[in-house]
């Protein structure tokens, strides 16, 4: 497959070098810059109050990512590529920002989760918690706690989802609604012995911290299982948690998630009668969903599939909602072909 792939891309690179024959002409490009020098100066501000918020997340995503996926699509589609116009690159306005820890010059996902979500810098390594919390310090977390935009939304009477590829209790997704000082604290079987009956762990806040949120997909079906339940999809696989706390049924069983349902596969997820379901749990993996080019795609949905149903479900309330949607793993150290395919999906 991966030769395949290259082998497509040498071909199309050779294509590259042919320019199109209005791009030999001057005019060509100063009426391109004209055109696009218009738009901008009859740009509106819209002034209208937002009722409905989709935050998109790649994390690891910059600058180098966006342009190498643009480049890729456009030669997919028998272009040179970089002329090509990805959905992002048609929004009127672009912005950057700075990406820190209060302790760290590089951050990680789970400071900057805390940033973007609660509009609070924080120590790399904790979620939903100011900077006065240290990392694996349990204790520090009692009064540090701050609050993510998911929970301002379900305050406002919004409806609220959370859609990722990787597990549902992973460091960006867990920042809307948890508060650890240990990112990788997914199950009570993370927790260290001086946090055990102190602190809870992550799958565990997911449930109880902010009851009632509508949607809620991804992996992670691990942390929600007791280690003496088998998974459904891998036959002699266990859960992970170690109390005998069945997650999946405690969120099933709880009022606030009235007309909910559970489900773990493609087939599923597509059979959901959205008309009679306000509350939906979808755990497709183990651990971390497969790679787009890696996934069962009889067994595992795709991103797109998920965001299909979440917004279904979400665009019943009058009221509007908010949705956190997170491509994971477009961040280093795995393979280039794997981040484009990732991002690809997104279009």
């Amino acid at each position: 497959m991966l030769l395949m792939m290259l082998l497509l891309l040498m071909m199309l690179m050779m294509l590259m070098l042919m320019s199109p024959e209005a791009e030999l002409q001057p005019d060509y490009w100063v009426q391109a810059a004209q055109e696009t020098l218009a738009q901008a100066l009859n740009l509106a501000p819209n002034t209208n109050t937002a009722r409905n918020v989709i935050l998109f997340l790649g994390d690891g995503m910059g600058i180098p990512t966006i342009t190498a996926t643009r480049i890729f699509k456009g030669q997919l589609l028998g272009q040179p590529g970089e002329d090509f116009q990805l959905a992002m690159d048609s929004f009127p306005y672009v912005a950057l920002s700075k990406t820190y820890n209060t302790n760290a010059q590089v951050p990680d996902s789970a400071g900057t989760a805390t940033a973007y979500l609660c509009g609070v810098k924080a120590n790399e390594g904790t979620v939903g918690l100011s900077a006065a919390a240290r990392r694996s310090e349990c204790t520090t977390a009692n009064g540090n706690e701050v609050t993510s935009i998911l929970r301002w939304a379900k305050d406002a009477g919004k409806s609220t989802g959370i859609v990722t590829t990787t597990r549902v209790s992973h460091a960006t997704p867990s920042a809307a609604y948890a508060h650890s000082v240990e990112r990788d604290w997914y199950s009570d079987a993370n927790l260290p012995a001086d946090a055990v009956g102190k602190c809870k762990d992550i799958s565990l806040q997911l449930v109880e911290n902010i009851p009632g949120i509508n949607v809620v997909m991804g992996g992670g079906r691990h942390y929600m299982l007791p280690n003496t339940t088998q998974d459904p999809e891998y036959p002699g696989r266990m859960g992970g948690r170690r109390d005998g706390r069945d997650l999946v049924k405690e969120w099933m069983n709880k009022s606030e998630n009235s007309n909910g349902k559970y489900v773990w596969n493609r087939e599923q997820l597509l059979a959901v009668d959205v008309s009679k379901t306000d509350h939906l749990l979808g755990l497709f993996e183990p651990m971390d969903m497969l790679y787009e080019l890696d996934r069962n795609k009889t067994v595992d949905p795709s991103l797109v599939e998920m965001v299909k149903v979440a917004l279904r479900i979400l665009t019943k309330n009058p009221k509007g909602f908010f949705l956190l949607v997170e491509g994971e793993w477009v961040r280093g150290g795995v393979m280039a072909p794997h981040q484009l395919a990732h991002q690809l999906a997104h279009q």
